[in-house]
């Protein structure tokens, strides 16, 4: 259902029970109005009656004047036939009495306000005794006098009401109509975007109510404008880099296949599979970034657990170390003291300590040692290598660079795949010496 359908049904729902509510009230509070008047005309009616009331008064059965006929002149439009007067002596007979008085019942002990059922219909009769008890005078109205005002009060009342209700419903649907007009707008807006247009949605004059939204959905543009960005240069990137080890394994392929000295051969075979795990090497680091930068948060709930990544990590680049003679030392902080507690992903810090690792030992100088120091606040890793320069530190972390001079084989991404993986993990990696201008330090603190 459509919200401008809802509120429509709300309105027309609720407008008719908060009316019928205050018809109520209203009927209410005339009634208890129209009583009091009444009720205050008989009271002063049998004062008066009771006040020309006296010894001299020898009135046997005496009745009051008919009352008028209906049409004649000064009758007026109240009918005299809902009113009723009696009065009774001490001993209880009549003296005074008219058509309606005659059925008033004759109650001595009765004082103030009665109601009573006279010829099939109620009356309101109020008995005043006089003070020396001579005489009990009865004044009476029939209800239906008092109803009838309460109901012609009212209907004067609802008559309009109801003759305005379709106007009022009419203006109701313009308004609601006219309201939403901004959420229309909005919909035909992003209706007719094209899929690329990802520019924010002006909220300068929309409603207060709609810039929240607004606001969300613009972020949400945002967020995926930049994640566009980066699939869109890792695309690039990627299809950049893998020309290159593609034409060399092409070329050493036609060399493999042509050779027919078999040293010359061997030696083909042999660069033709060191192209290959370059190839290897570069497309694990490509789809490692893919990854971590495919936008998607991974969940930053275990606790990590640090000997069980050092050990998968120092495994992993243990034929790497062998094969460059490279010594792979770990420290661990001082016995009572937990080594960095951290909650995030196990995988990719296992991926993060990895390429640091292997970079270390890539580029450390044969024979000398790897050094991975944990402490109870940060990680540390050393090697012997030859300290980097100011231009290396600045462009260290950007996609497939690697400086020149370079023997090992490698893609230029491992420093990016450790920022981003730092970065999701609230860290950041800081690149320098060790000391004196010497070696390659790498600190991973919060």
């Amino acid at each position: 259902m459509s919200l401008q359908r809802r509120l429509l049904l709300y309105l027309l729902v609720c407008a008719p029970l908060v009316w019928g509510v205050a018809l109520y009230l209203s009927i209410s509070r005339a009634r208890h109005e129209v009583n009091e008047m009444f009720d205050t005309g008989l009271i002063r009616l049998a004062r008066e009656v009771q006040s020309t009331l006296g010894p001299s008064y020898t009135g046997m059965n005496a009745r009051l004047p008919p009352e008028p006929r209906e049409g004649d002149a000064g009758a007026g439009e109240a009918d005299v036939r809902d009113l009723a007067i009696a009065v009774w002596d001490r001993d209880g007979k009549r003296m005074l009495a008219d058509r309606e008085g005659i059925q008033l019942q004759h109650l001595p002990q009765a004082s103030g306000f009665v109601e009573e059922t006279v010829d099939g219909h109620i009356w309101r009769v109020y008995y005043l005794q006089s003070v020396d008890g001579q005489w009990l005078v009865a004044a009476g109205q029939r209800a239906y006098e008092r109803d009838e005002m309460v109901y012609g009060l009212t209907v004067t009342q609802v008559v309009p009401w109801l003759l305005v209700l379709p106007v009022l419903l009419a203006v109701m649907t313009w308004a609601v109509r006219s309201a939403l007009s901004p959420v229309r707008q909005l919909t035909v807006q992003l209706r007719a975007r094209d899929a690329a247009d990802l520019k924010p949605v002006p909220d300068a004059l929309a409603p207060v109510e709609l810039r929240p939204l607004l606001g969300a959905m613009n972020g949400l543009f945002a967020r995926i404008e930049e994640l566009l960005v980066r699939e869109r240069r890792f695309t690039a990137d990627a299809a950049h880099e893998l020309r290159t080890p593609l034409a060399v394994l092409r070329a050493q392929w036609d060399v493999v296949r042509r050779s027919a000295n078999p040293g010359e051969r061997e030696e083909a075979e042999q660069k033709f599979s060191t192209g290959l795990d370059r190839m290897g090497r570069l497309v694990t680091q490509m789809l490692s970034l893919s990854r971590v930068e495919s936008g998607a948060k991974p969940a930053m709930q275990a606790e990590i657990d640090w000997p069980a990544i050092v050990e998968q990590v120092m495994s992993d680049c243990l034929p790497l170390a062998e094969r460059r003679h490279i010594e792979l030392a770990c420290e661990w902080p001082p016995h009572g003291q937990h080594p960095m507690p951290l909650l995030g992903d196990e995988h990719l810090m296992t991926v993060l300590l990895r390429n640091l690792v292997d970079n270390a030992v890539r580029y450390a100088p044969r024979g000398s040692t790897v050094t991975l120091r944990i402490g109870p606040e940060q990680l540390e890793l050393e090697n012997e290598g030859p300290p980097l320069s100011p231009e290396q530190l600045v462009r260290l972390g950007e996609r497939f660079y690697r400086p020149d001079g370079q023997s090992e084989i490698g893609s230029g991404l491992g420093v990016s795949i450790v920022r981003r993986i730092a970065q999701l993990h609230g860290l950041e990696p800081v690149f320098g010496s060790i000391a004196e201008g010497r070696g390659v330090k790498v600190l991973l603190r919060f």
